[in-house]
């Protein structure tokens, strides 16, 4: 498992196990956002299991597959409010936290500098200044 904090009350990771929720409320994530489709993984992965899991530790766990073509302003605005109803820090997976990261940012576009975002995301090792231009367009209104 690989958590990697974007800001204090959000972090991503590439995908997980069952058995890594455990770990996961451990380190005081409260809510559990599963950003990948079923279909990119076996069945011991999927949302029922994964859910199962979560919620036997006490966690929050919530499902927003993420794809190409679901990744617009609805489902960033869907992701936010995810966050913004949590109880405590959230902790987003997917194939590798790409898109956790990329969905997180369009969403914090309205409120949070473009630079700081791009930042955060490149000091945990994703590189989404390709996005500088839409963010600040998101930020500016």
């Amino acid at each position: 498992m690989d958590i990697r904090p974007l800001t204090p009350a959000y972090a991503v990771s590439p995908q997980v196990n069952p058995e890594d929720f455990a770990a996961i409320a451990a380190a005081g994530y409260t809510t559990v956002i599963n950003n990948r489709p079923c279909e990119e993984i076996p069945a011991s992965h999927h949302a029922d299991v994964m859910r199962d899991a979560a919620e036997a530790v006490g966690l929050t766990y919530l499902v927003l597959p993420l794809t190409h073509s679901a990744m617009n302003d609805q489902t960033a605005a869907a992701q936010k409010a995810a966050c913004d109803a949590s109880s405590g820090p959230v902790f987003a997976y997917c194939a590798s936290g790409t898109r956790c990261t990329m969905i997180w940012a369009l969403g914090q576009a309205v409120d949070m500098d473009p630079d700081t975002i791009v930042s955060a995301a490149a000091a945990q090792g994703y590189d989404i200044a390709m996005m500088r231009a839409q963010l600040t367009q998101i930020h500016n209104g």
